[in-house]
């Protein structure tokens, strides 16, 4: 006996936001990196060194590994969540910001410092100027998705436009 699954178009596009989300992850993570590159909120650290701190290193390089890979499973989480609702241009940028900010609260806020035995949700200059590059991510992120969403779904992307 042959049978055949049924699956709805919203269940369907959700691998293809998943990979468009892939892509607007490391867009974002790029420009995010670029900020923690240049902000230097602690002791003339750079932010990008207190990434590699995750992984017990002080080279910048780990730090850009690091981080474009939590980018990338941002993205891809990202899609696969609010996909259907970032199809259009304002709202991923909305949803976008929106999704920063909470990368930043439970990232920056909570586990990167409970993992590096510095104090949680404080604010100070490190999670400030964290704030802005997480806001950064959601930006380039949800520009990213919604300019590609616009762009594939007028060429057979999920939404069929």
């Amino acid at each position: 006996m042959v049978s055949t699954a049924q699956v709805s178009p919203r269940t369907a596009a959700i691998p293809v936001h998943a990979v468009w989300g892939a892509a607007a992850g490391l867009v974002g993570g790029v420009g995010m990196g670029i900020w923690m590159s240049l902000s230097r909120p602690m002791m003339d650290t750079a932010m990008i060194t207190m990434v590699a701190g995750l992984l017990g290193s002080t080279n910048a390089l780990v730090g850009w590994l690091v981080h474009l890979a939590i980018a990338l499973f941002a993205g891809v989480v990202f899609g696969a969540l609010v996909g259907q609702l970032a199809e259009r241009l304002a709202p991923a940028v909305v949803l976008g910001l929106v999704y920063g900010a909470v990368w930043w609260v439970v990232g920056a806020l909570w586990i990167m410092p409970a993992n590096m035995g510095m104090p949680v949700f404080t604010w100070n200059d490190v999670t400030a100027s964290s704030l802005g590059a997480h806001l950064v991510f959601g930006l380039l992120a949800g520009l990213t998705f919604g300019a590609m969403a616009r762009s594939m779904g007028q060429h057979g992307g999920p939404s069929g436009r």
